[in-house]
């Protein structure tokens, strides 16, 4: 199941995680014991105006829950259900791409972050 990400504790928590960078996204993640999957998306105002940003976290979003169906790649001391706090930042290139080259960016770094 996925879950949003709140809460300024569970965002600093992320800083000492793992991440990896792809051309329009950085990623950051974190394992955990909750049993479900928490992903928070930001999108700054360096990558546009609210109907951009909005636009790019849409994306982003669908995105995240496509890889997601996808088996991951787990650390040895993971239970067999995947559970992690995931990050993903946009960067302001992400305003330009569109939703495959999201994905692909996405991909990347997943696959960067260990994930994949």
């Amino acid at each position: 199941m996925l879950r949003s990400l709140s809460g300024d504790r569970a965002f600093q928590r992320l800083r000492k995680g793992s991440s990896g960078g792809g051309k329009h996204v950085t990623v950051r993640w974190r394992p955990t014991r909750s049993g479900e999957v928490r992903v928070g998306i930001v999108v700054s105002r360096k990558v546009g105006k609210a109907v951009v940003r909005n636009r790019v976290r849409r994306r982003l979003r669908e995105g995240v829950r496509e890889l997601l169906r996808q088996p991951l790649r787990e650390p040895a001391h993971a239970a067999s259900v995947p559970s992690f706090d995931l990050l993903v930042i946009a960067r302001p290139s992400a305003a330009a791409a569109d939703y495959h080259d999201l994905k692909r960016s996405l991909t990347s770094a997943f696959e960067r972050a260990g994930l994949r």
